[in-house]
């Protein structure tokens, strides 16, 4: 998993570490100090939607029922943006991981108050990330969740146990250690919202603007 030259360099492993740290930290920010809302693991938000819908909290379903439009929103308008970029010749997966960059100063301002609107844009950008940065050197991930990661991986162990092929295994590794970098984000959420409570965001924020650095060199 080296530093090396890439076609397409969103794909390399440099970048995709950076924005699955943040993707971690993310979920684990929200989780913790947004009113235990996930930005980036909707199926969580679903279950805890459809637990407030049979509880009849309407407070708990606004509070779970917003990131999901967020992120459906944020994945639609990434596809759009994408065509209408792809048409300028421009780099459009920078420009959408400044946007996120920003968003993401922009929630560290804001009170716990402001939760709901908080989550929907953490899930609005989150949203916007899985669909900009789906591959590593050709093979499809997740930066923001590890369900569909946990399955590749142990699809391609089980398929380099039965073939023999090397290159099953070493798929198998780099989803394995995707979600291993993921966890580590969250990790490292969960301790440093505890040091620097709603400001902690910078801190995912750093971790996408190195990404972002990373994608301008060849």
């Amino acid at each position: 998993m080296k530093l090396e030259k890439y076609e397409n360099l969103h794909e390399t492993f440099p970048v995709v570490l950076f924005l699955t740290l943040a993707g971690g930290f993310q979920d684990a920010y929200s989780y913790h100090l947004r009113g235990s809302v996930f930005a980036n693991a909707q199926t969580g938000n679903i279950v805890l939607l459809f637990k407030n819908i049979v509880d009849l909290d309407k407070l708990g379903i606004i509070k779970y029922i917003i990131p999901l439009i967020a992120f459906t929103a944020g994945v639609y308008f990434a596809v759009r943006y994408e065509n209408f970029h792809r048409s300028k010749n421009m780099n459009w997966r920078q420009v959408i991981l400044l946007f996120e960059i920003v968003i993401m100063v922009l929630v560290s301002f804001m009170p716990e108050s402001l939760n709901n609107l908080a989550n929907a844009l953490l899930s609005f950008v989150c949203a916007m990330q899985v669909y900009s940065f789906k591959k590593i050197y050709g093979l499809t991930f997740a930066t923001t969740m590890c369900i569909g990661n946990l399955r590749s991986a142990t699809e391609n162990l089980s398929r380099y146990h039965v073939t023999g092929d090397k290159n099953f295994l070493s798929a198998s590794l780099k989803y394995y250690t995707v979600i291993l970098i993921f966890g580590i984000g969250a990790g490292l959420g969960y301790l440093f919202t505890d040091f620097f409570q709603l400001k902690a965001i910078l801190i995912a924020a750093l971790f996408l603007t190195i990404a972002l650095i990373v994608m301008f060199f060849d």
